[in-house]
């Protein structure tokens, strides 16, 4: 179960890249996940809690203009590929399961929802002939209220 959350958050870094390791950041902070027995303990400090916030939100504000790039061009998708690893990684730790099995299911979830929430979302536009800024919104929903629940479902034991 531990890496079907560890996926799932992947698959959400594939929609939006930093929320669920901002979530996994504040759910270290607040003492809701375990990370000091682990090499991603850092992600439980101050500044790496308020640092990844603040891209979260940031990255929440640029996806709606024009001129961010397409989430399956290679940085972004290398990005989405790097935070889907470090969060399914320190989600797995954190439950108490194996960090490297957790990067790996990140990873490929990350790669399932970059790819994924693309065509979803550009399907979607063209589906329901809304601007591309509301089904963008609707993601985000999806991407913050998914991760808070994910790992809070990680903090609780649930796996």
């Amino acid at each position: 179960m531990l890496l079907l959350l560890a996926f799932a958050l992947g698959v959400l870094a594939g929609l939006r890249s930093m929320t669920p390791l901002a979530v996994v950041a504040w759910a270290s902070r607040l003492g809701r996940l375990d990370l000091d027995p682990t090499p991603l303990a850092f992600l439980g400090s101050g500044v790496a809690a308020w640092f990844f916030a603040a891209a979260a939100l940031g990255e929440l504000v640029a996806d709606k203009l024009p001129f961010t790039p397409n989430r399956t061009a290679l940085g972004p998708f290398a990005a989405r590929l790097l935070t889907g690893a470090l969060s399914g990684g320190a989600v797995a730790a954190g439950a108490g399961g194996s960090l490297a099995e957790g990067a790996v299911a990140g990873a490929v979830g990350a790669v399932a929802g970059t790819f994924g929430g693309y065509r979803a979302r550009t399907g979607l536009v063209r589906a329901l002939g809304t601007p591309d800024w509301v089904v963008a919104v609707m993601e985000d929903v999806i991407a913050v209220g998914g991760a808070i629940l994910l790992v809070a479902a990680a903090g609780r034991g649930v796996a």
